[in-house]
């Protein structure tokens, strides 16, 4: 904007910035059905990353993919968590490219919706190496994470739950062959309350 190329050189360093300074805006239908900006501020993009140095392997994160459009909470994860920790991002334009995406073998971890995850099982396209897939953004079937575990060679499948307001994630659980489906727990230094 103009108004920024303006400001003198140093006037960014000069900002006194911490963690209840907002770090993005990102828009939302929510409930309505209406776009409306959501604001998250970077002690809770932080509190994210985090989590995940905490719950993800090195191997885990050391080559992943970001297809969701920059435009889609699910972005922040795939992009930040795995550059944040020393990981590799390999962009895609759609999830679905994974059975021809260049470097396709190096791949180890990725998220998706479990609508887009149950095409690539019936297609038998997911990479034969992958340690971790990550389901968010819809509900997840039983039958989904029994042909993730019996189809591919994933030793891990996690279900991540949450609205844009709390980053990506508010809950995650890990989802063990034949276990019980749930959102699970909340993330690290975070409360989760369950009211009604």
């Amino acid at each position: 904007s103009t108004a920024i190329a303006s400001r003198p050189a140093h006037a960014l360093a000069d900002m006194n910035l911490d963690a209840e300074n907002l770090a993005y805006l990102i828009f939302t239908s929510g409930s309505t059905g209406r776009p409306k900006p959501v604001g998250v501020t970077h002690r809770s993009v932080l509190t994210c990353l985090h989590w995940a140095r905490e719950i993800y392997s090195t191997a885990e994160l050391s080559v992943t993919t970001a297809a969701a459009s920059v435009c889609f909470d699910m972005s922040v994860f795939e992009l930040f968590v795995p550059l944040s920790w020393g990981g590799e991002v390999i962009l895609v334009n759609n999830v679905l490219e994974l059975a021809t995406m260049p470097g396709r073998e190096r791949l180890r971890s990725f998220i998706t919706v479990p609508s887009a995850m149950t095409e690539l099982v019936r297609l038998g396209t997911v990479p034969k190496d992958v340690l971790t897939v990550n389901l968010g953004g819809e509900a997840v079937s039983r039958t989904l994470v029994q042909d993730i575990y019996e189809q591919t060679g994933a030793k891990r499948v996690l279900n991540l739950y949450g609205p844009s307001e709390d980053t990506m994630w508010s809950t995650w659980s890990e989802l063990a062959r034949g276990a019980t489906l749930t959102i699970g727990r909340p993330i690290a230094n975070t409360q989760a309350y369950v009211l009604d």
